[in-house]
């Protein structure tokens, strides 16, 4: 991140020019962001929004929220007090209007705590709940380790951490990923900075039956590894020797396959979203999600995010090529294989990405950040599944914080409906907010 941001900023000129290969969305509603305004089919049951009490009711920040398997909501944050960082966790069970009472899952004195590079969480079909944190190595300013612990009892106790790299170089390692990988293990994908350290150099690893790549210089790298219920560690493994420093990764399961979305490196640094894709066997050749060739010299500290219903998968992502921010979906009916030519969800200057997508029967949801002169803002889309056509669209909250302390957006699919979580600031304090999108009645 470091500098990355300043070099960013200056290639960010606003241009009119859009991809001739994207598929544009129509949407009466999208005028704003440069959207055709063509008359399209709207949904007949639109979506209505209520306030959504969350447990973290202090000074909280860097949240994250998934579904379980069975349907339970599992909500994680960080609170701060002096110089202690404490990882917080509450459930609320499926159909339930309230939460349990939250949890601490582990607290510190020497973690990086960093607006992009959160905490997430994770339930195993063994009912465990799995969540990490990151942990100073040394007194550099990033050099750091991911931490790992399991709770078996619904997080009243947790384990001892274990790390997730064992390199035990000073370097970054982070921007994880957690999926349930089958019975009692959990699936850890990371950013890992190994090969950045002074005299590192990169080796190339067998996958899918090819040689890695080994870029020219050191590089980001990005990694992969299962942990069993004792915190053992088994088939780790590199997946890309070349990714961007420091975006969000995101991984899905879905129709007996895991899909890993990570943002790519080149060494012409074109910057394009990338997914893997894990047969049961073993991953397969990473394939990219569309060709947007966003030449970019910085990290611009913006991943994708992935969801998936069986075959199909959604992607959500933000892009700056031709220097026009933009925010894009993509659809794979192949679960992974291959993608169709993306939608332009949002673009123009106001766009920040810091994107989430959620998928079910009715709707691919897409939610993300605005920022004007204004102010920042939350805002939701709705298309059909097919990506054909959109539904709805709708501002969730003006926020009174700005810039990067507002964090990433959450956006879960429950009971009928969407939940969104976010992070707000409020005299200066973080605090969550949350939403319900549902039909209404």
């Amino acid at each position: 991140m470091r500098s990355h941001l300043t070099l960013l900023a200056a290639a960010l000129a606003v241009s009119a020019c859009q991809p001739t290969t994207d598929r544009t969305a129509n949407t009466a509603s999208a005028t704003a962001s440069g959207v055709d305004t063509a008359a399209v089919p709207r949904d007949p049951a639109p979506v209505v929004q209520a306030d959504w009490p969350l447990p973290a009711t202090g000074q909280a920040a860097q949240p994250d929220l998934v579904a379980a398997p069975d349907g339970t909501l599992v909500l994680t944050w960080i609170e701060k007090a002096d110089k202690i960082h404490t990882l917080r966790l509450a459930t609320r069970a499926p159909g339930a209007t309230d939460w349990s009472a939250p949890q601490t899952a582990a607290s510190g004195h020497d973690w990086f705590v960093n607006w992009a590079d959160t905490p997430h969480v994770a339930m195993t079909g063994d009912g465990a709940l799995w969540t990490h944190w990151l942990q100073k190595s040394a007194a550099a300013t990033y050099a750091y380790d991911v931490a790992l612990v399991r709770s078996g009892d619904g997080g009243r106790t947790w384990s001892k951490p274990v790390l997730v790299n064992a390199d035990g170089t000073p370097t970054e390692h982070g921007f994880v990923s957690l999926w349930p990988a089958g019975g009692d293990r959990v699936g850890v994908a990371w950013l890992d900075g190994r090969h950045t350290a002074e005299g590192a150099g990169t080796t190339s690893t067998p996958r899918d039956g090819n040689a890695l790549p080994a870029p020219s210089t050191p590089m980001m790298t990005l990694r992969t590894a299962h942990f069993d219920a004792a915190l053992q560690r088994h088939d780790e493994q590199p997946l890309d020797l070349s990714t961007c420093d420091c975006c969000q990764t995101d991984a899905v399961v879905t129709a007996g396959r895991t899909m890993l979305a990570y943002r790519d490196r080149t060494e012409s640094e074109i910057r394009d979203i990338f997914v893997a894709r894990h047969d049961g066997q073993r991953w397969l050749t990473p394939v990219r999600v569309h060709a947007d060739d966003w030449r970019m010299p910085a990290c611009p500290v913006n991943g994708p995010s992935l969801a998936a219903r069986d075959r199909d998968v959604l992607v959500g992502w933000y892009t700056a090529a031709g220097d026009v921010p933009t925010l894009k979906l993509a659809r794979s009916t192949a679960a992974g294989d291959a993608f169709a030519a993306p939608v332009v969800v949002d673009r123009g200057d106001a766009v920040q990405g810091r994107v989430d997508v959620a998928l079910d029967a009715q709707a691919a949801w897409v939610l993300w950040v605005r920022e004007t002169a204004q102010g920042q803002s939350l805002h939701l889309a709705r298309y059909a599944p097919d990506l054909s056509h959109e539904l709805q669209r709708l501002e969730v909250a003006r926020l009174q914080g700005r810039g990067r302390a507002t964090g990433f957006p959450q956006l879960v699919l429950a009971d009928g409906g969407a939940y969104v979580v976010w992070t707000d600031v409020v005299d200066g304090q973080p605090l969550l907010r949350g939403a319900r999108l549902a039909p209404r009645g």
